[in-house]
């Protein structure tokens, strides 16, 4: 009975007991790094297209039929060069008519002229009247005009007959023949006997939206627009495979207007091209580099999206984080440069967002400098 009513008395002081409080969990330590300004440079991709200095349709300037094509599609020829030629029989035949025609005019003018020799100092011994040697000067005066007349014809028939033999116009590239030999040929045609393009240097167009003009041109010093084309930096062409064309190239021209349907602006940047590696035809980007003063540049891992807006925790007092909303300017990388939200001097958290809450208290970890990345 003493037993029991001891264990009774043990199981009530036991039962009466508090049980002791789990220490509170440390602070989360996460890497910080405090937000520093520089200059940064950004780059902005555009569509684009690429034509020769010089694209020209070949067309024949004579009707006739296609004798001799001297070269291949894709072939490079130089100015000057035959490319075509059209059967020369008739225009050969008409500049032999015209020839003919001169020397009968020619010869008239001679009988003419001996007529007013002749007639001459009949007039002045006054033999016959003087009325008859007006009329033989008239007939000289209409045989010289003859004459010129003839000679029209003769040039007319000789460029026609030249027509007949197409050449180059300029150095460049063939495109693709329209019309085979045999074919007949002549300036009504819908379709051109080729395309000629020069690519010895390529011109790069591309469209600016108002916004990214007013941006663009208030990068660069200068009075006028012609000021600010001469000291632009050069710009990169991106190929269709997304690689860099070797060479750079240069902006030259920006059109005189917007266009109203679009709401953009036309620019054109020149490349050289000795080997031809671009064609008239050819797509691709233009990239162009952007410089931004005291800029702020966080990496995007230190950033989360909330409904379309961006966020960063904010290290305040007493190591307090404060979630706290920026505007970004543009893009570098892997990197956000950021117009506002934060200053240069304040310290964020680099990592371990998801789990951050307004208020959170952590302790702050020095970040290597290979997470830091926000650094001039």
């Amino acid at each position: 009975m003493k037993s029991i009513l001891l264990l009774s008395v043990l199981f009530l002081v036991a039962c009466s007991g508090k049980n002791p409080q789990a220490p509170p969990p440390a602070p989360p330590s996460l890497p910080v790094a405090s937000v520093v300004s520089g200059t940064e440079t950004t780059f902005q991709e555009y569509p684009a297209s690429i034509e020769g200095t010089v694209n020209v349709e070949i067309r024949p300037q004579v009707t006739g039929t296609l004798d001799q094509v001297f070269v291949d599609e894709g072939a490079l020829v130089n100015a000057g060069q035959p490319i075509f030629k059209i059967n020369e029989q008739v225009y050969r035949a008409a500049l032999n008519n015209a020839i003919a025609a001169q020397h009968a005019a020619e010869a008239a003018m001679v009988n003419a002229q001996l007529e007013v020799e002749r007639l001459t100092p009949l007039v002045q011994n006054k033999v016959i009247s003087e009325f008859q040697l007006k009329s033989a000067k008239a007939t000289a005066q209409a045989a010289k005009a003859n004459i010129e007349q003839a000679k029209a014809s003769v040039s007319t028939a000789s460029i026609n007959l030249g027509y007949t033999l197409i050449k180059a116009p300029v150095s460049g590239y063939i495109g693709r023949l329209q019309k085979k030999r045999g074919s007949l040929v002549g300036p009504a045609d819908v379709e051109a006997l080729t395309q000629l393009s020069d690519v010895h240097d390529v011109h790069v167009y591309f469209a600016l939206g108002e916004k990214d003009f007013v941006n663009f041109k208030d990068q660069y010093p200068g009075q006028t627009l012609n000021d600010k084309l001469k000291k632009l930096p050069a710009v990169t062409l991106l190929l269709a495979d997304g690689t860099a064309y070797a060479k750079t190239g240069k902006i030259d021209v920006i059109d005189g207007q917007f266009d109203k349907n679009t709401g953009s602006i036309t620019v054109r940047a020149s490349f050289p091209n000795p080997q031809g590696l671009i064609r008239s035809g050819n797509t691709g980007k233009i990239r162009l580099s952007l410089q931004h003063e005291n800029a702020l540049v966080i990496p995007q891992s230190a950033t989360m999206e909330v409904q379309d807006k961006i966020f960063v925790f904010a290290v305040a007092d007493s190591n307090k984080v404060k979630r706290q909303a920026i505007s970004i300017l543009g893009k570098k990388g892997t990197d956000y440069l950021v117009k506002d939200g934060v200053k240069a001097g304040d310290q964020i958290v680099l990592s371990g967002l998801d789990h951050l809450q307004e208020g959170t208290v952590i302790t702050p970890q020095k970040a290597t400098d290979k997470v830091a990345v926000v650094k001039k």
